[in-house]
């Protein structure tokens, strides 16, 4: 199998996006970035749209497109044969352009899927968003880019320098082009890598290293699967097809609701520090806090704790992006059958040091095979009978840390930056938050039919860190939510 993200046969795991793909459970993710406009610049956002249209050079995965036939593979596209016009749109909001107008908009791009016979990306530009403000939609295809990715893909676009100008459009970035500051970035030959991190070992050697990491792969996979076939999964122990049915767990829909909200990161990390947890266990618990007192409100609450698909990165930490995927998957209790807030901290704690125990601790090559057979239980159930079949997890959570410093495009400054995810047959709801110059940002996706009033969560997950301030006695002197937008 080749693995040149220029062109080539797609990793297992890739592809497997592919095959779960229907119009109405399209797998395309998304980011949201808003803007403001620069005062001495009235006309920039007609300036940018002008000056984007001009630039035809494309850089992957902007320049891939799919081919199906032998097998899943991408093609490279010559730019002359990339039809711009089509994958640049722009658009403005009604008036009066507030973040209800966004959500409606943001709502109705993302439950469109991507055309296969274009590469796999649409870019739309939004002008009228009050208090002087534009935003950014992006949309790209799982199979091409995870949330880790993403966020370093958009730091690649942005720049730090306030100061810079003719800046260059995302497709003319990408991967593998030069980013914002002109420096290059290349992909590492692999063999010459390998040989420089290791010294050369005998076929012996090679065997027995190879057994090793099966056997730790093997264990990793039969100790999460055994739980969850025997039943000795426990509140701690939260493993896949042991979650309790709730009205995320249904069959979807092909229209999107998209919510979101911001908090300080300062308040979330405090409330880690008083509870000796990590921001991402506070994450899960506020999670579970909001969609706990949802349920209930629909009377529809069960007594067994919600659990939660958790995505975990296995990128490499030297900041470089690449075309595909390099994620793994947790299972974690999001603690729903607790009612105080700091409890339900502490048992999202244990429950994901249950769940990272059973990472085998191996190569990406061997976290790849680790990750496709964890996850093709999930993806068969999902692409066949989800939505019928007791649920591998109530609900996909994900934390992707991203820049903590202000970032700007041509003097325009970056305000907030939203995912945008995506849905399965038996998963409704999908909560996943990035970080950004201090802030916290969770953007939720749900199925419209499955999950009315989504942004009622979206607001609970802000009562629910308040809760957790004043059990804790934490001074809480900081704002509320920056923004919220929400479906109509």
């Amino acid at each position: 199998m080749l693995h040149n993200p220029l062109a080539g046969s797609l990793k297992l795991n890739d592809a497997a996006w592919l095959l779960a793909d229907h119009y109405r459970t399209p797998m395309q993710v998304g980011v949201l970035a808003t803007f403001t406009v620069p005062e001495d610049q009235p006309d920039f956002v007609a300036e940018l749209v002008r000056s984007w249209r001009e630039v035809r050079t494309f850089e992957s995965p902007y320049d891939l497109r799919l081919r199906m036939a032998p097998v899943p593979h991408w093609v490279k596209v010559p730019a002359e044969r990339i039809d711009l016009d089509y994958h640049l749109r722009h658009s403005a909001l009604p008036s009066p352009g507030t973040q209800r107008e966004l959500g409606v908009l943001i709502s109705r791009l993302h439950s469109t899927p991507l055309d296969r016979r274009y590469p796999l990306w649409e870019c739309t530009v939004i002008e009228g968003l009050e208090e002087n403000r534009w935003s950014l939609y992006l949309k790209a295809h799982h199979s091409q880019i995870d949330g880790v990715g993403g966020v370093r893909l958009m730091r690649r676009i942005l720049s730090v320098d306030p100061d810079q100008r003719d800046m260059l459009p995302p497709w003319a970035i990408g991967t593998h082009g030069r980013d914002q500051s002109g420096q290059e970035q290349h992909e590492r030959p692999r063999s010459r890598s390998l040989e420089k991190a290791r010294p050369r070992q005998s076929v012996l050697g090679g065997v027995r290293a190879l057994a090793g990491t099966s056997t730790e792969v093997g264990g990793a996979l039969v100790r999460t699967y055994a739980e969850s076939l025997t039943g000795w999964a426990s509140k701690e122990r939260a493993v896949p097809f042991r979650a309790p049915r709730t009205l995320f767990n249904g069959r979807i829909q092909a229209p999107r609701r998209f919510a979101t909200q911001t908090y300080e990161m300062d308040r979330l990390k405090a409330v880690a520090e008083r509870t000796d947890s990590s921001l991402n266990d506070v994450f899960l618990a506020l999670v579970g806090g909001a969609v706990r007192s949802y349920l209930e409100e629909h009377d529809a609450l069960p007594h067994d704790p919600l659990i939660a698909n958790v995505p975990v990165s296995v990128r490499p930490e030297d900041g470089r992006v690449q075309v595909g995927n390099a994620i793994s998957f947790l299972y974690a209790s999001l603690g729903t059958d607790v009612a105080d807030p700091v409890e339900r901290i502490a048992a999202v704690h244990a429950s994901t040091a249950r769940g990272k125990e059973r990472l085998p601790d191996v190569g990406a090559g061997a976290m790849d095979l680790y990750t496709a057979a964890l996850m093709a239980p999930f993806l068969a159930q999902a692409v066949l009978v989800g939505g019928v079949a007791n649920p591998a997890c109530n609900i996909v959570v994900s934390n992707v840390p991203g820049a903590r410093e202000t970032r700007y495009f041509n003097g325009s400054r970056l305000d907030e930056m939203y995912p945008i995810s995506l849905l399965f047959h038996g998963q409704a709801l999908n909560i996943t938050a990035v970080s950004y110059d201090g802030t916290f940002n969770i953007g939720f996706t749900g199925c419209r039919d499955s999950v009315p009033s989504l942004q009622r969560i979206a607001v609970r997950t802000g009562e629910e860190l308040e809760a957790m301030e004043a059990a804790l006695g934490l001074d809480r002197t900081h704002d509320g939510p920056a923004a919220e937008a929400s479906a109509g």
